[in-house]
């Protein structure tokens, strides 16, 4: 588990969009600091040396999140040949 970022705001279509620390891998579990499940990232945009996360939210409170630190849970993938 490691910490990704904090949250800046809830964008209008209800994606979370993070400040990024460290990048996550797209599909990553993301969790607050209580351990409960947030939701997946779905993209990272923005440029190379400041990258945003964004990510699709699993629970419909999301006001709460705002200015929280979140974190990544690598998915369990399979690796290429």
């Amino acid at each position: 588990m490691q910490r990704i970022g904090r949250v800046l705001h809830i964008s209008q279509n209800r994606n979370i969009i993070v400040k990024a620390e460290k990048l996550p891998r797209l599909g990553d579990k993301v969790l607050d600091e209580n351990l409960n499940h947030v939701g997946t990232v779905f993209d990272i945009i923005g440029p190379v040396s400041s990258p945003y996360i964004t990510i699709k939210p699993s629970e419909k409170n999301l006001q709460n999140l705002i200015g929280k630190v979140l974190y990544g849970v690598p998915s369990k993938r399979k690796k290429g040949r």
